[in-house]
């Protein structure tokens, strides 16, 4: 669904229902009792603060330390707030349970710690009205920049990226940024041609993926536009990513993929 300017600025809903909202921001999280409540504040005050109805959807990873009573109990500074509660089976899957369960004309996702900024979300919209179907976050680029990452994260993330530009897409040089947003058509083409961690098994830690690799090819193979918007980026202390069995795990998932895709499964 591409958005004129006049559509996508109206102090009404730009969807043209108004019982839809315009834009769904997803939330994946897993115990964070301790982040939740300032995250939903600001989501809150920021979401409130637009000239459209803007949907969130809290989807909750089986987390095990009170996450969802606290979220519960602060849903007034967010009053637009949804909460689902899955099995704890990954943020791959908490992020596509959010997608398919959004009703807006423009859905996406971000990170608990709200690394990338809020307001990124107008550059976002920029992008949209110039045509595109995807707009994602980048870390990468002459006007991006990272703030308090150690620099063998840096490293391995750039080598992560070299394979993931050799394999299955070249020209976008971070994937990985958890900050992404899609128009409903692209949702309509992408989310059915999910196969990784569609139907993920139970686990007993974090899982972290590379399922915004997948979404992203996808949106290739379908010929979605994707815009890229450069961003500072905050590097986030209480990171759930292991650095070895993450990796590995990243590096499968980019061989899954590039498998599926020459099997013709994202056509």
């Amino acid at each position: 669904m591409r958005l004129s300017p006049a559509q996508a600025t109206g102090v009404q809903n730009p969807a043209g229902d108004t019982g839809s909202p315009f834009l769904t921001l997803v939330i994946p999280v897993y115990n964070e009792a301790d982040r939740i409540g300032p995250c939903l504040a600001e989501v809150g005050a920021w979401s409130m603060s637009l000239p459209y109805p803007v949907e969130v959807i809290l989807v909750d990873d089986g987390s095990s330390d009170g996450t969802v009573a606290i979220a519960g109990s602060v849903a007034g500074v967010c009053p637009n707030l949804t909460i689902i509660q899955e099995a704890h089976r990954g943020k791959a899957n908490a992020v596509l349970t959010g997608l398919e369960a959004s009703r807006g004309a423009i859905a996406g996702f971000c990170d608990v710690d709200l690394a990338t900024p809020l307001a990124t979300w107008d550059e976002c919209l920029v992008e949209f009205q110039a045509g595109a179907d995807v707009v994602i976050a980048s870390r990468e680029g002459a006007q991006a920049n990272r703030v308090g990452e150690p620099s063998y994260r840096h490293v391995m993330g750039r080598a992560f990226n070299f394979l993931i530009q050799a394999l299955l897409l070249p020209g976008i040089h971070d994937t990985q940024c958890g900050f992404k947003f899609f128009t409903r058509d692209a949702l309509d083409a992408i989310l059915p041609r999910c196969y990784l961690y569609r139907d993920a098994a139970t686990t007993s830690r974090p899982r972290v993926t590379a399922f915004d690799v997948e979404l992203l090819t996808i949106a290739r193979h379908q010929e979605c536009q994707i815009g890229i918007v450069p961003v500072t980026w905050h590097y986030g202390e209480h990171t759930k990513v292991n650095p070895i069995t993450d990796t590995l795990q990243n590096l499968g998932d980019v061989l899954k993929v590039r498998m599926n895709a020459w099997r013709g499964l994202y056509n």
